[in-house]
């Protein structure tokens, strides 16, 4: 019996190089704009009963668009009057600070380190109520920053400073890093690029992060076009959240 080694997914550099789109900042009234404030309504829904300080997004591999998600999520947060910091929890591939045009001088590896403040690596954006923190210069150490007391501290310190956290975090099956931060926030998402996300990927994704006992409160399917869904979702990032799209029935 012959067996095919899985070819490597090309990586997207652009996001490092320039930052992600933010089209719910360029274009608020959009339709792809809208498909975010219906994500950010969906989640707000997923969580009736229970307050949500922190939110990590997620993915199974990387250059699924997960930061892209996760930074145009957080500015319809801000949006509505919620108060928000969205922080580049990705200490190996970052994006925010390129995204924001914010300096990337120390941030929250810099921070993790004891090299700067709290309230050093807190900056605000061109959207009114967003903060960031950048991920600081690239570490030698990611994970052992990540799992250090010190971050339990800054989690906890966080909710002091805004209505809600949103955490941009690394895909989940290529470093520890998404489980040990899922452990610690009070819910998950992932994000599935519709005929990108391999369906065993995001299966041993959703396995790993459960094993953490992440609380997972679903997964947005992205890059989602008429063409693949018959026209339900009528643009690029489909509107539909929760559940696992993708996750038992497609590949």
């Amino acid at each position: 019996m012959a067996w095919f080694k899985r070819k490597p997914k090309k990586l997207d550099n652009n996001g490092l190089k320039y930052g992600v789109g933010l089209v719910t900042y360029d274009d608020p009234s959009g339709m792809v704009s809208e498909q975010f404030k219906t994500i950010r309504t969906n989640i707000q829904f997923s969580s009736v009963g229970e307050e949500l300080h922190s939110i990590m997004f997620t993915s199974s591999e990387p250059s699924e668009g997960k930061s892209t998600v996760s930074n145009n999520v957080a500015v319809t947060y801000a949006d509505q009057g919620t108060k928000v910091i969205l922080m580049d929890a990705d200490l190996r591939r970052p994006t925010v600070h390129k995204t924001f045009g914010v300096s990337n001088r120390f941030g929250l590896s810099g921070y993790l380190a004891g090299n700067a403040s709290l309230d050093e690596i807190i900056q605000p954006t061109m959207v009114d109520g967003l903060s960031v923190i950048s991920s600081g210069p690239v570490p030698p150490n990611p994970s052992e920053l990540l799992t250090s007391s010190k971050m339990a501290t800054l989690l906890n310190d966080l909710k002091a400073k805004a209505d809600l956290l949103i955490v941009d975090a690394p895909p989940v099956n290529t470093v520890t890093d998404a489980q040990l931060l899922g452990a610690r926030v009070d819910g998950t998402i992932l994000v599935v690029p519709q005929g990108i996300a391999v369906k065993a990927g995001v299966r041993r994704a959703k396995q790993s992060l459960e094993t953490v006992h992440a609380n997972i409160l679903g997964a947005i399917m992205n890059r989602v076009t008429a063409q693949k869904s018959g026209g339900y979702y009528g643009g690029y990032y489909g509107g539909n959240y929760g559940g696992y799209y993708g996750t038992e029935d497609k590949k």
